[in-house]
């Protein structure tokens, strides 16, 4: 039951990511690419997920997977910040 679950995780996120910036090309709303980015940071960190929990089972992959998540707040953080203005 839990490889499914990430799949779907994966693909939600992959999801939105892709309909935030096909927003974002449409309208040039800066504050959908920033969340676009995340949520791709965010698909990348399921994608990872699913690799340490299902396929790779023997090889730990905690900071790894843990970095694309990271570097996608840091992104979505930065637009909420600095493009505020």
């Amino acid at each position: 039951m839990a490889p499914a679950i990430y799949a779907l995780c994966f693909l939600t996120s992959l999801s939105c990511a892709l309909l935030l910036l096909r927003g974002y090309r449409g309208s040039g709303a800066r504050l959908l690419l920033w969340s676009g980015l995340c949520f791709a940071g965010l698909a990348l960190n399921n994608a990872l997920l699913f690799l340490d929990e299902v396929v790779l089972t023997e090889v730990d992959l905690f900071q790894v997977r843990n970095m694309p998540a990271l570097a996608g707040l840091m992104l979505l953080l930065y637009g909420l910040i600095w493009e505020a203005e």
